[in-house]
């Protein structure tokens, strides 16, 4: 985190702030092997640690699990690539629509929308009344740069947030946080960093400095399709649709497109988000 930083006016923290807590290089891909990280959900399971190939898709060896097995191993397409050790369950169709959220949180039941973040399951369910309606894997923050837990509260939103201050560094735009949901302000430091829930990369473990990222294919796609043919073309693949988008669904679930403008706007009453667990090391 920048400690030159200092609160410019509300709007600057909410634009500027944000990415000294979230920002990561998005295209960097680490060939860490998933099969270390454990998950509470692990043992209902049972998996073998596989090695992926140069050339292996989802597509090509899970068919129509592809998504389910992305799910389980919280990654996204860009970072499956040769060399890289994922979680391949059994039987595949123990996977199908994997979610390891409770399917009713009681504590909810009176809230028309209520978010849980699960940390140790790198997870996040959406809730309406104590149901669940959806639930998606998730990015978090590293050590040292975790989001604590309790409870907060949606109270902004930006359908095409990023950063003026830091680019994406292999092909100079700015960092996206596209459909971001802010959900804290942390008034307790000096320079108010904000926390956010946003689009971003999927690497299977914790990446972010602090914010809660989704699924976003849609902007990979949109950012990377040269850069991967160029410059990664031995290890990036152009994405292929239907796009994984669950920071798109989540933001339209909390903002209604009647009243969203299209830019960062404060929202009254937004659902509150519950923080709880330690992220896997």
């Amino acid at each position: 985190m920048g400690t030159g930083v200092r609160y410019l006016g509300r709007i600057a923290s909410t634009a500027v702030i944000a990415l000294l807590l979230c920002a990561a290089s998005a295209g960097a891909a680490k060939l860490r092997s998933l099969c270390e990280i454990n998950y509470p959900s692990d043992s209902r399971i049972p998996w073998s640690c596989v090695k992926l190939k140069w050339g292996d898709t989802p597509q090509a060896l899970f068919g129509d699990h592809w998504k389910d097995v992305l799910r389980f191993n919280r990654l996204d397409r860009r970072h499956f690539l040769g060399g890289a050790k994922v979680k391949v369950p059994k039987n595949l169709a123990q996977v199908r629509d994997f979610n390891p959220m409770p399917l009713t949180y009681p504590d909810a039941a009176k809230e028309p929308k209520f978010i849980m973040v699960d940390q140790a399951e790198m997870f996040l369910g959406a809730y309406e009344y104590g149901k669940l309606v959806y639930s998606f894997p998730i990015a978090l923050g590293i050590q040292g740069k975790m989001v604590p837990n309790g409870t907060f509260r949606i109270d902004a939103a930006d359908r095409r947030h990023q950063s003026n201050l830091y680019q994406v560094e292999e092909i100079g735009r700015p960092y996206p946080m596209h459909y971001g949901l802010r959900f804290w302000v942390d008034k307790s430091k000096e320079d108010w960093p904000t926390y956010w829930i946003h689009g971003r990369d999927l690497p299977g473990h914790p990446a972010s400095h602090g914010c809660i990222g989704l699924y976003d294919e849609e902007m990979q796609y949109d950012y990377y399709r040269s850069y991967d043919r160029k410059v990664y073309r031995d290890k990036y693949r152009p994405l292929t649709r239907p796009f994984l988008e669950d920071a798109k669904t989540l933001y339209q679930w909390v903002v209604p497109a009647a009243s969203d403008p299209g830019e960062f706007h404060k929202i009254k009453n937004g659902p509150l988000v519950l923080i709880t667990g330690r992220p896997p090391s």
